[in-house]
């Protein structure tokens, strides 16, 4: 005998199949309008988060591990960091310019060095921002390099 649960899923199951053959004209037309109006933004935001990967693998995983979990009270976490969410300008400033000192993370001191990356462009400062705040729970959106390089004019060296 089937539950109650599974009658009313299956009920709207064949309402909406039947919905998507009776509309289908309209369904696909709501789907391509909205991926052609959602295209750029999200093409230009995928691009940065790919290649904020990339960078992020390359210049802070050695440290902060790939997973963003850092490694135990040596390197803090940028996973659900309190002090990522909470300090923006910093974070972006650290990855360039680099930190030294003692620096709190979730309740925890790290006083270890971290090194910057000075090589590294403003875009490609942007695209590691906008990975690592929105991987591990963050989810700020796109970090324009606009934003990123009016923030790093502002740095103390």
């Amino acid at each position: 005998m089937k539950s109650k649960w599974s009658i009313v899923n299956s009920r709207w199951l064949i309402i909406f199949r039947q919905w998507t053959i009776d509309y289908q004209p309209l369904t696909i037309t709501i789907i391509m309008a909205s991926a052609i109006s959602c295209s750029t933004k999200d093409s230009k935001f995928l691009q940065y988060y790919a290649q904020g990967e990339q960078l992020y693998v390359k210049h802070c995983s050695n440290c902060h591990q790939k997973s963003g979990k850092g490694l135990g009270r040596l390197y803090p976490p940028i996973a659900s960091s309190d002090f990522i969410q909470n300090n923006f300008n910093e974070t972006i400033c650290l990855m360039k310019y680099g930190k030294q000192g003692v620096i709190t993370v979730n309740t925890i001191d790290y006083n270890k060095p971290m090194p910057g990356v000075v090589g590294l462009t403003d875009l490609e400062v942007a695209e590691i921002a906008t990975y690592i705040y929105n991987s591990w729970g963050h989810e700020k959106g796109l970090v324009g390099v606009l934003q990123t390089s009016s923030v790093l004019r502002t740095c103390q060296r």
